[in-house]
């Protein structure tokens, strides 16, 4: 079985292409023109074992909004369609990721039911020229389109960068968890019989 899943978004601020295979090896080719991004996609990829490759072009002369939360979409849609009627998948994902300083945790559970739970402390600051408020665009995004409950804490750390770091490296783990085959499991992981 083959889960993987090509999305295309074209609008007036962004024309963003991205590829996903779920049973990767951690192989990503990202070119968002937001080097921080590209950065967090890049090892997100790498440690969700998931091959990645973004291609985005967005209004960054206005700022990184737009490009950074279209991002988020497209790769909640991408699971959501790589994932398909998720039969067999353990559903469930969770991994607390230290980070020099920093310690940060995220629970997922693919419920089909968005929600974003987000308890991270960061100042209104910019890593480079990247505005660290879109983080939390960014994981509303993915976790809206996903349809995936998300909940991320950060316990403590210091350092702006090794935050959100550990934030997208706890993703990638919780994600690669949830979304693993399980052959114990017959249909879906509910007792609905649906997610």
């Amino acid at each position: 079985m083959s889960r993987k899943a090509v999305i295309e978004r074209v609008t007036k601020e962004t024309q963003i292409k991205l590829s996903l295979e779920i049973d990767g090896k951690g192989a990503a080719k990202v070119c968002t023109s937001v080097p921080f991004l590209d950065h967090m996609l890049d090892l997100f990829a790498r440690h969700g074992l998931f091959d990645l490759q973004v291609d985005a072009k967005g209004d960054i002369d206005i700022d990184f909004h737009h490009t950074v939360e279209d991002i988020g979409i497209v790769l909640g849609q991408a699971f959501k369609d790589a994932l398909g009627g998720k039969q067999g998948i353990r559903r469930y994902g969770q991994a607390t990721v230290p980070m020099d300083e920093t310690l940060a945790s995220v629970a997922v559970d693919l419920s089909g039911r968005p929600y974003l739970v987000y308890h991270v402390p960061l100042p209104k600051v910019k890593i480079g020229e990247f505005d660290v408020e879109l983080v939390r665009e960014f994981f509303q995004a993915f976790t809206s389109n996903c349809g995936a409950n998300v909940h991320l804490n950060v316990m403590y750390g210091d350092n702006v960068h090794h935050i959100v770091e550990a934030c997208f490296k706890a993703l990638a783990r919780a994600m690669d968890l949830a979304t693993q085959l399980d052959p114990r499991i017959e249909g879906v992981m509910s007792t609905k019989g649906k997610l």
